[in-house]
């Protein structure tokens, strides 16, 4: 199921990797942080020859589907971990890199993964993530304005937040930069499909934890069809890449202070 709906994990993992390409590293351990069926090992192990590949995901039944892709890795150079990505199993300093695709828009607080990460990362050892900026599914938040008050989309923190909090962490010198990504649907049936498929149905819909009855699924139908041209259903996606670096100082979380201009911008953006 996840597979056939990860066509935004694809954009993203392939832009990490693209963006991965400059940077002169060459990792022993890399640590995939929320694997999902383990896709980006391929890409992974062809980029970095000879690394060690972990893929780590909290679902059981991902990792499991993980396992029975063909191996592109030997043995030697694979493994799959259940976990929580705040509380990963790992020394302290005992990893080259962590690459998290699309994992933080599930995470209600990922300054807890930033820590972890901070944590098993080795000093200068790079940590490398996809997730998505505060406009993104504004479509979708609009729609269920009109059925009604709760708030059942996540508000994403855009890039200088999501620096700040890294820096936090004891990673250093971070990097963002932001693309955008329009997705049309040809009903919502598709989207509420897709949604479900990668898991994203209850996570956006994480402060109302009522069943939504069928007049409350038929108006928000109504008024994505409502908020939508031309009889298609356009989400607009803001995509952040980003990557930094192991072995800062964490920062007393009472008395900090950062100037968002510090953070580095790809040339071009």
């Amino acid at each position: 199921m996840f597979d056939s709906a990860d066509f935004l994990h694809t954009v993203t993992r392939n832009g990490l990797l693209e963006r991965m390409q400059p940077l002169a590293i060459t990792p022993a351990s890399i640590l995939d942080l929320g694997a999902a069926t383990g896709t980006a090992a391929a890409g992974l192990g062809k980029r970095f020859r000879g690394a060690h590949v972990m893929s780590l995901d909290l679902s059981h039944n991902m990792l499991r589907q993980a396992r029975r892709k063909p191996r592109w890795l030997g043995r030697r150079r694979a493994s799959y971990l259940q976990a929580e990505a705040s509380q990963l199993p790992f020394p302290d300093q005992s990893i080259d890199m962590v690459f998290s695709n699309l994992l933080l828009p599930f995470i209600d607080r990922p300054e807890k993964v930033f820590t972890e990460v901070s944590r098993v990362l080795r000093k200068d050892g790079i940590f490398a993530f996809a997730t998505l900026g505060p406009d993104s599914l504004q479509e979708l938040r609009e729609a269920w304005r009109r059925v009604d008050n709760g708030v059942h989309v996540s508000e994403f923190p855009d890039m200088h937040d999501i620096g700040d909090a890294l820096v936090r962490s004891g990673l250093r010198d971070p990097v963002l930069d932001v693309d955008r990504l329009t997705v049309q649907y040809q009903d919502p049936d598709r989207l509420f499909t897709d949604l479900a498929s990668v898991g994203a149905r209850n996570t956006f819909a994480q402060r109302s934890r009522a069943l939504m009855g069928r007049r409350r699924f038929a108006n928000l139908r109504a008024a994505l069809t409502g908020v939508s041209a031309g009889g298609k259903i356009g989400l607009e996606l803001e995509l952040v890449y980003g990557h930094c670096w192991g072995g800062g100082s964490r920062k007393d979380p009472t008395n900090f202070t950062i100037d968002a201009s510090r953070i580095q911008r790809r040339r071009g953006q």
